[in-house]
């Protein structure tokens, strides 16, 4: 029986709890597919899996109000640095970020700031620190529990 829904020539699913990338709270809202084996196993294949990963580090460094530790670590690990290495950059020890990352406390506003405009910097090699500065001070509530993205064709976005 199918239970999905179409818009167009597209199925629409019901959304995919993406906590594969190590967080909560993403969810898919297209660009994948479900398939069966017919044993009662479900495959997941999503499409452009480095292009989502992009699209969920741009919209934690752009849109988050506060990072978590799992939110830290999702951003670090898409630089492929370590956790001393990133230390060196924010002139911290790498125990700092561990226990940063492990929610033992929190990340100080200006390295918070600072990790934003590295990843922004190194990913998609576009950042004015000053507006992203203003933008983040200007957040008045946190963003919805779930952050939900969609495709678009081979290209991955934050849905609105």
């Amino acid at each position: 029986m199918n239970t999905g829904w179409y818009c167009g020539n597209e199925e629409l699913q019901e959304p995919l709890h993406y906590d594969w990338c190590g967080l909560d709270d993403v969810y898919l809202l297209s660009g994948f597919t479900r398939t069966g084996d017919g044993g009662g196993n479900t495959k997941v294949a999503i499409r452009n899996l480095d292009g989502l990963h992009r699209a969920i580090g741009e919209h934690l460094a752009r849109h988050k109000k506060a990072l978590n530790g799992k939110e830290i670590r999702f951003l670090r690990k898409h630089m492929d640095i370590s956790q001393d290495e990133l230390a060196d950059v924010l002139s911290v020890s790498g125990q700092t970020v561990a226990r940063w990352e492990k929610q033992e406390c929190e990340i100080p506003g200006p390295a918070e700031l600072l990790l934003r405009v590295i990843y922004l910097s190194e990913i998609l090699e576009q950042v004015n620190p000053r507006e992203l500065a203003a933008k983040l001070r200007e957040a008045d509530s946190l963003p919805k529990e779930r952050q939900e993205f969609t495709a678009t064709g081979d290209e991955w976005k934050a849905a609105a």
